[in-house]
């Protein structure tokens, strides 16, 4: 037994994200839940790295419009009460003062007595909306050999794109070293090992328990802090010279393509999240749901098998790349480079192209979906055309946003 797995790991997830550029998919629940890929939940794989890498003692701190998201966490994620491991939605309790979370360093002060009660040496802290596979056993190894209080995940991104991220600025003479923490710059130095490219945040941490604590505790009397994870507890520790970069490009998970290694997306527009399931329907998938060496888990219900039938006509289905969940029923239509959810069902003469349906969509009889994300319990009427005529969209009271035309849940047509 090596010294990592001997060191107690609890593992922060925090899922409390609001979302507002998801909307209107976010309209009704957080941005964790919002679904993904078909069968899963965005926070599906926080948790399934989580509990791949071996860490089974692990808190989700919840706020926004949780409660589609502890259902499924509590319905979902079980553990061994045996052997003392749990995951655990935690919503905000305002245990510190009558206020919600100010920020996520905030939602850790606010949960410190979890971290209290279950007196860990490490604490790993990672989002819950981006897709991507990590083992974060390696990062924190990495961590321990190092001496850093405080390690920070990033993945490489071409320097043209800066501007999107936080920047981690390495010491050239010490490359793992954090030199500066810079938010969205225009002009960083690039790698010592590659100039053109940096180091972006990943939004993935491992603290010293001790120190995690001591961090967001002084954080929260602090005037003008905005109690950001990122933007605040980091470069602290960075000004104090005891912060360290994990390089994603180091992490080898069991299973990995070199075409899906090193994948990492994150699915906060519309663009990035619908790009993202098209990356998941291509031929040779560039993220491969299918490496059952680190699975993602999740439930979706006691749907019946996928049915494809001949419509009434006798008209043949077809599905092209294309994710079908379990319960969906295609009619006599034709499904191409889309993922459908569970229970969604395409009738006869109908076409859906480059969409992703969420759960219970209905596409009637020779209707035309197109460049569309439909959030649960959309109907398309028959005969209705959806995606082709953008104009008409905006006129019918439909989002259109960078070519997409999106639905929310059970957002019905005008003229249904």
């Amino acid at each position: 037994m090596n010294g990592t797995s001997r060191k107690r790991v609890l593992a922060i997830v925090l899922a409390g994200g609001e979302g507002k550029r998801l909307m209107p998919l976010t309209a009704d629940r957080a941005k964790p839940a919002v679904p993904f890929a078909g069968i899963y939940r965005l926070i599906d794989f926080a948790l399934s790295n989580v509990v791949n890498s071996g860490y089974l003692r692990v808190v989700v701190l919840t706020q926004y419009k949780s409660h589609s998201l502890d259902r499924h966490v509590t319905t979902t994620w079980r553990m061994s009460t045996l052997l003392g491991n749990y995951v655990a939605p935690v919503p905000a309790q305002q245990r510190v003062g009558k206020h919600w979370y100010l920020g996520s360093a905030d939602a850790i002060y606010q949960s410190l007595n979890l971290v209290h009660d279950d007196q860990p040496d490490i604490v790993v802290v990672v989002g819950a909306d981006h897709v991507y596979r990590m083992d974060f056993a390696q990062m924190v190894g990495q961590h321990l050999e190092s001496g850093a209080s405080c390690t920070v995940a990033a993945i490489r991104q071409p320097i043209s794109m800066a501007d999107q991220f936080g920047v981690i600025d390495v010491n050239p003479d010490a490359p793992r070293s954090i030199r500066e923490f810079l938010e969205k710059p225009t002009a960083p130095a690039g790698l010592p090992d590659s100039p053109h490219e940096v180091l972006a945040s990943m939004g993935n941490y491992v603290f010293d328990a001790e120190a995690l604590q001591e961090a967001v505790t002084r954080d929260s009397d602090m005037q003008g802090s905005k109690h950001d994870m990122g933007g605040d507890i980091v470069p602290a520790f960075v000004r104090r010279h005891e912060a360290d970069v994990y390089d994603f490009k180091d992490n080898q998970v069991p299973g990995a393509t070199d075409r899906d290694r090193g994948y990492w997306r994150d699915v906060g527009t519309m663009r990035s999240f619908y790009d993202a399931h098209m990356d998941v329907v291509s031929p040779l998938p560039v993220f491969n749901l299918y490496n059952g060496a680190w699975p993602i888990y999740t439930a979706y219900g006691p749907q019946p098998p996928v049915k494809l039938a001949k419509g009434a006509d006798g008209s043949a289905p077809l599905a092209e790349e294309s994710l079908l969940s379990p319960g969906v029923v295609v009619s006599g239509g034709q499904v191409r480079r889309s993922v459908l959810s569970p229970a969604v069902r395409v009738e006869q003469g109908a076409v859906v192209e480059d969409s992703v349906l969420m759960d219970g969509v209905l596409v009637g009889e020779g209707a035309v979906v197109r460049n569309a994300i439909l959030d649960k319990a959309v109907v398309v009427p028959p005969g209705a055309e959806l995606g082709v005529d953008p104009e008409l969209d905006r006129k019918r009271g439909f989002m259109v946003e960078d070519g997409l035309t999106v639905l929310g849940k059970g957002q019905k047509f005008p003229d249904a």
